[in-house]
């Protein structure tokens, strides 16, 4: 009887250990699917982007021909996109496309034809709510990789993410250079 006894507790311990596990694993697999996910809605949204920047920069050298400086780099950021391979490198590209851009509409500054301009003004009007989407995109996107990051650090889940394979993703932020203040110069 005692001998039953023991079994029937050890097994009992052994199934709470399976539950509590196959609780962790599918909690840890729905946060990355969510952070999966607001990554999608990111690149939906750079994706627009990017395919906005040639339109802008074509409207822009008709006017501000001789402004090749600010339009060599916003093409150079554009082309680095596409070349980021991992998300880290993704994230610095895309940062690095959004301060030239904020550089190029300073550069704008100086051409009141351009800004008159209807097709600018368009691309202007349309990058604009493209950006305040990619900001809402970018929040979503940074409070699941939180959820997700924190999920995969705290104790005891830790002692399962890291042999599963899961490791901290990166938020999405901005470069020092993006926080200083555009200067527009006449």
């Amino acid at each position: 009887m005692n001998l039953t006894v023991f079994f029937v507790i050890f097994a009992v311990i052994v199934i709470l250990i399976l539950l509590w596990g196959i609780k962790i694993y599918n909690g840890l697999v729905q946060l990355s699917n969510l952070k999966d996910e607001a990554w999608s809605g990111v690149d939906v949204q750079l994706k627009r982007r990017f395919d906005l920047v040639p339109n802008l920069v074509e409207t822009v050298k008709g006017y501000a021909a001789h402004e090749r400086n600010a339009l060599q780099a916003v093409i150079e950021a554009r082309s680095a996109v596409t070349s980021a391979g991992v998300q880290r490198d993704r994230i610095e590209a895309e940062n690095a496309l959004s301060s030239t851009l904020r550089s190029l509409f300073a550069v704008v500054e100086n051409y009141p034809a351009l800004k008159a301009n209807e097709a600018f003004g368009s691309l202007q009007a349309e990058l604009s709510s493209l950006e305040n989407e990619l900001q809402m995109a970018r929040r979503y996107y940074n409070g699941t990789v939180r959820d997700f990051n924190s999920a995969i650090q705290k104790f005891p889940n830790v002692m399962i993410s890291r042999r599963l394979g899961y490791s901290e993703s990166p938020f999405f932020g901005i470069d020092e250079e993006s926080r200083a203040p555009v200067q527009v110069k006449f």
